[in-house]
């Protein structure tokens, strides 16, 4: 099922998503409601989300924006830097390509894990080189080590891939965005589709940090507000590499289901599963670790296995999954590729709208040329989207990764979750 969910949120809001999916097509409302008695003015530090939006200067640009980048070229999320990665060098081409008069570097670093202090010595070369933003982390809990340190410096830090519930109520000073949405309606969809394939228990091994447990709580409630009950949830840490505890754990509670939330630590727990007797086939994946795995498992492995992934399937959107081979002929997977060349064209147009390559300013205008503020008019690639801007015209970008949106947490309000399924060949294909 496409599902495709318009939420809105408070930075008060502990995310709880209303609505069941169904099959087919089901709207999800992310709706929230205030924590301890606090107002949303209170706990939020984003610009407020109103009509007025700021006006936009007509006439020539002549900008020189340099973006960083912390994306995963190592540890457990390796497998998703190739297609960020080539997202983002799409982006920059297709910004100077358009010769409107801001030219665009971008400058490639590695995030690596949890496991290693990679992220923040990448940070600290990139704030060197005076980077009005950079885009990553993919992990959340990567994230969560270099944000204070990338807000701090007064950098928009945005993301194409961070899914945690908690960056929606982070003291970020108004400069952390995302076009990834949060793990809640992730975790919703999810939650749905095993108890709808008719499995009334489920078993989680799950990755111990915010990234895991946020989505295995929210798949926990849906699950069990469809009928279904978790029956085990061993965790796990980034760094391990045996898991013998949580797979006897998990498999001595007999599930019907089991979730494995983790990200590349699937490919060592899923065949020790399949080993132990438990039918590949009742296993379901995340977008931490839906990948090909055509080259490491045995064929039929995985057959009839399932797995959700944020956004549209960029295998299906033609000319930009060619022009993506384009800039990297070896990729094997898109995952999150077409949210990373929008938040390359996001930050872009923001600089472009108000004139300025500031971090803090580049953020005033996120949400505004998002179609969050302004009703603009739509526009759907960085060409026509500046070329209006020149105009002194409001804008509302949809991209390849869906219409965004952004609220004034910095989330986007409009997101689309797939459900893919396994063939005997351990590749993954959207379903519905």
């Amino acid at each position: 099922m496409s599902v495709f969910a318009k939420a809105t949120a408070s930075r008060s809001v502990r995310a709880v998503i209303t609505g069941v999916a169904m099959v087919g097509v089901s709207a999800l409302l992310l709706t929230g409601c205030s924590a301890g008695g606090a107002t949303a003015e209170a706990e939020s530090d984003k610009p407020a989300a109103t009509d007025g939006a700021q006006a936009i200067k007509k006439g020539d640009r002549d900008l020189s924006l340099k973006i960083g980048t912390i994306l995963p070229q190592s540890g457990g999320l390796a497998f998703l830097g190739p297609p960020e990665e080539a997202g983002v060098k799409l982006a920059v081409q297709d910004i100077n390509d358009a010769n409107l008069g801001i030219n665009v570097e971008a400058v490639l670093r590695d995030s690596g894990d949890t496991t290693t202090d990679t992220a923040t010595v990448s940070v600290t070369d990139l704030l060197s080189q005076k980077v009005s933003a950079i885009v990553g982390a993919a992990s959340s809990g990567v994230s969560k080590t270099v944000i204070d340190q990338i807000t701090g410096a007064g950098v928009v830090q945005f993301s194409p891939a961070n899914t945690s519930a908690d960056f929606t109520k982070y003291a970020d000073k108004g400069l952390y965005w995302r076009t990834a949405p949060s793990d809640v309606l992730q975790g919703e969809v999810l939650g749905n589709q095993i108890a709808e394939d008719g499995n009334s228990t489920l078993g989680m091994i799950v990755l111990n940090d915010s990234y895991g447990t946020g989505l295995a709580e929210s798949v926990k409630k849906a699950f069990e507000g469809a009928g279904g009950k978790v029956v085990a949830e061993p965790l796990f840490n980034e760094g391990d590499s045996n898991f013998a505890a949580q797979i006897s754990e998990v498999t001595a509670a007999n599930p019907d289901a089991i979730a494995l939330i983790t990200f590349d630590q699937a490919k060592v727990i899923t065949p020790a599963l399949v080993g132990s007797g438990y039918p590949g086939g009742q296993l379901y994946f995340v977008d931490g670790n839906l990948s090909d795995y055509s080259a490491d498992f045995a064929p039929g492995l995985l057959t009839g296995s399932k797995g959700t992934l944020p956004g549209l399937d960029v295998g299906t959107l033609g000319d930009f999954t060619k022009r993506l081979l384009e800039i990297d002929p070896d990729l094997k997977d898109y995952s999150y590729a077409a949210e990373s060349y929008d938040a390359v064209i996001l930050v872009a147009l923001a600089a472009y709208a108000g004139n300025d390559v500031k971090g803090t300013s580049i953020a005033s205008y996120l949400q505004q040329v998002s179609g969050g503020t302004g009703k603009g008019t739509k526009v759907t690639d960085f060409k026509s989207a500046a070329a209006a801007l020149k105009k002194g015209e409001q804008i509302d970008y949809d991209g390849y990764s869906g219409p965004i949106t952004f609220d004034k947490n910095g989330d986007p309000t409009e997101a689309t979750i797939g459900v893919y399924q396994f063939g005997a060949d351990n590749k993954y294909t959207r379903i519905n």
